[in-house]
């Protein structure tokens, strides 16, 4: 079937299906009890279309909008206990109604990806696609190729018109040949280049595809200027280009990384920092002298300085503000250097976050000298700085950490710093804390 208007409504039953079979099944008296299995559809209801859940595109694919996924079922499930704390009765304890909770988020998911590898299957094999062309050429053209050719996505490309001939395979003729092709090759969508069109042959094609059901996508002469972090605001009917847009300024974002923050940071401090912290009070006393802990200004978020807090891992010395640890450095202790191969002296850094200069993810925070050094000699080095520096980051689990040792170091940590700014997501994070912690027990030194 070429129009897919039952996926939605398919999707939205299955959800029900899911929710109201997990909880009379495993929950049957309070399931059945009073008007509780109405509330849980409208709780679900209510959330999924609040959240504009449903509405997918056709680029969309199992790993996109996972955050609106998750909050999804975070408002569900603030609904789903809600009513146990209204409706107290004793039933099923509190450990029970969590893992009840946590078998309908599990099939779910089950569902959510399951879904999208049917809907893959179908396309590959012909089903559920869009027959496009594009009118006119130039350097977006070959970009938006790679989309088309992905046979994942549903899209059959024909071909492109211009008035310049082409000796490609995939040339159909002059601009004024597409609106014949348009109509005998059942195309339903029109890419225009709008770097080769006049306004009036611009409005004649929006005429066209008004007037023959069609829809037209409008690709605007970007100047080679467009990033994947670039986002459109209408200012009444003008649309603006905002350059360098962060998922982490979307109003939800960092309620749900500060939430998480706090949780986390809280759950180290008490549970690892409490009993760790005088222990390795008194084993750096029995070595060396100087505090347990080690302070140093590092610049953060739109550049703050703020005090980062680290467990001492050096011998005291005047050049610990200015120069970077390196391999078999003699200022390192014995302790010292136990506590950089297994990260444990980045802990204290945990209080950081909990105080909010810190994320537990984002770009590693440099000293100050070094901000004032790569500012003027890194491109783009200061865009990491829109986000909270974090303890860990993307760029330390794909290896670029420690000692700086030539410049393709240092270009390719901001490189991936920027990725996590365009890129961010709770998932992202997750991952990035678990591959921290895999590097963590292989004991793989760092230099700060």
């Amino acid at each position: 079937m070429k129009k897919s208007l039952l996926i939605i409504p398919f999707s939205v039953l299955m959800h029900l299906c899911i929710v109201n079979g997990v909880l009379y099944f495993m929950t049957p008296i309070t399931y059945l009890e009073g008007s509780n299995a109405l509330y849980y559809n409208l709780a679900w209801l209510i959330a999924a279309f609040s959240l504009n859940y449903y509405p997918t595109e056709r680029r969309e694919r199992f790993e996109t909008n996972l955050g609106k996924y998750f909050r999804l079922l975070g408002i569900f499930g603030l609904a789903y206990f809600a009513l146990y704390g209204f409706k107290s009765n004793g039933v099923y304890a509190f450990e029970y109604r969590a893992s009840v909770y946590l078998v309908i988020c599990l099939f779910i998911t089950i569902y959510r990806s399951f879904f999208y590898w049917v809907r893959t299957k179908y396309r590959l094999y012909g089903g559920n696609f869009r027959n496009v062309v594009v009118v006119g050429r130039d350097k977006n053209l070959k970009k938006i190729r790679k989309v088309f050719d992905q046979p994942e996505l549903g899209y059959r490309y024909k071909g492109f018109f211009d008035d310049r001939p082409s000796v490609s395979p995939t040339y159909l003729g002059k601009m004024n040949d597409c609106f014949k092709y348009v109509l005998e090759n059942d195309v339903d969508y029109i890419y225009c280049v709008t770097s080769n069109l006049s306004k009036k042959e611009l409005e004649y094609l929006i005429t066209f595809a008004d007037n023959n059901l069609k829809k037209l996508m409008i690709i605007p002469d970007n100047k080679e200027i467009f990033t994947r972090s670039m986002s459109i605001e209408l200012y009444d009917n003008i649309p603006v280009l905002a350059m360098r847009k962060s998922p982490l300024e979307l109003e939800y974002a960092p309620i749900i990384k500060r939430t998480f923050d706090l949780l986390f940071s809280s759950f180290v401090i008490l549970t690892v920092l409490s009993w760790l912290t005088p222990i390795l009070f008194v084993l750096m006393k029995l070595e060396s002298k100087g505090p347990l802990f080690f302070k140093q200004k590092r610049h953060g978020v739109n550049r703050k300085p703020f005090w980062c807090y680290k467990f001492r891992s050096m011998t005291q010395n005047a050049e610990s503000d200015t120069l970077m640890a390196t391999k078999n450095d003699m200022r390192v202790t014995r302790i010292g250097r136990i506590l950089r191969k297994t990260s444990i002296d980045e802990l204290p850094q945990f209080i950081n976050v909990f105080l909010g200069n810190m994320s537990v993810v984002g770009p590693r925070p440099h000293m100050e000298s070094h901000t004032e050094m790569y500012e003027t000699s890194i491109d783009k080095y200061l865009v990491r700085h829109f986000v909270k520096p974090g303890i860990t980051g993307l760029a330390q689990i794909k290896g670029y950490r420690g000692e700086i040792m030539k410049k393709a170091d240092i270009v390719n940590r901001i490189r991936f710093d920027i990725f996590y700014t365009e890129s961010w997501s709770l998932g992202l994070d997750l991952s990035i804390i678990y591959f921290t912690v895999v590097n963590a027990i292989r004991g793989e030194e760092k230099a700060y």
